[in-house]
């Protein structure tokens, strides 16, 4: 894309997302949950190709930049395909879309931009929403649970915020504890077993779907926590790129309900 093409894409972009709220919540039909893509256009393509132009409600879990060799181009894509199908694609937030809010590394796609263009995909990316909520007992967000009190909190949840912070930095750990700490990163706060429980009551939830973090164990809390990754930029660390499926006439208790699939 020209340069003003993209300027074009991105004040349309930056418009629809103001329309959005924090929570998306989603009430009917087949749903696709993607991971971290980081640049991975291939993975991106395959998965807006086979479910998307099925009629599936497409959820990326944010992190679609940085890593890999086409991170621009990836998230033109899903911009322009998110204008194309705006209640049938949603972009959540993830830490690489918060850049200019907390400095972390790599972070090739941001330091390869001009200052006009770093601005303007900024104002876009930290104006995603944080997270989706689906009738039939799922929760889908970047890493960990935020510290509210009810669901529609999610949408009072300031950028830059603990809370954010939460959502979009936030690491699980299998430790019976609730808030551990942080880790070798001061920005990736630490959760156990007793947080994810608590906070998933609050929420009114049963499982919970997230990325973020490739050296989690896949499923978590007594098949609760579902960790996925739809990206080939982490190699040997993780293997596959997955995906998670549901059908929201069907209740989902534990990731046994749910479809992993590989792409």
């Amino acid at each position: 894309m020209t340069k003003n093409g993209i300027v074009d894409l991105l004040n349309q972009a930056e418009k629809m997302f103001d329309r959005e709220n924090n929570l998306i919540e989603i009430d009917s039909g087949r749903v696709i949950f993607v991971g971290d893509t980081h640049g991975d256009i291939e993975a991106t393509r395959k998965v807006l190709g086979k479910y998307l132009d099925s009629g599936d409600t497409v959820v990326f879990l944010g992190d679609y930049v940085d890593r890999g060799l086409a991170s621009e181009d990836n998230i033109n894509l899903l911009l322009k395909t998110k204008l194309e199908h705006p209640d049938k694609l949603f972009l959540l937030m993830g830490n690489h879309e918060g850049r200019p809010l907390l400095r972390f590394y790599p972070a090739d796609f941001w330091e390869g931009l001009d200052p006009e263009l770093h601005g303007q995909y900024a104002a876009v990316l930290s104006n995603l929403p944080l997270a989706v909520s689906t009738c039939n007992g799922i929760i889908a967000l970047h890493g960990a649970l935020p510290d509210v009190e009810r669901l529609e909190d999610i949408n009072s949840i300031e950028l830059g915020s603990e809370q954010w912070r939460q959502i979009t930095w936030g690491d699980w750990q299998e430790e019976e504890g609730g808030y551990p700490g942080s880790g070798l990163l001061v920005s990736r706060p630490q959760f156990g077993q007793n947080w994810f429980e608590e906070n998933m009551s609050k929420l009114g939830k049963n499982v919970l779907i997230r990325s973020h973090q490739p050296n989690a164990r896949q499923v978590m809390y007594n098949g609760r926590c579902l960790t996925i990754f739809t990206s080939s930029v982490y190699g040997s660390v993780v293997s596959e790129r997955t995906i998670a499926l549901t059908d929201l006439a069907r209740q989902v208790k534990t990731v046994d309900d749910l479809v992993i699939e590989t792409i």
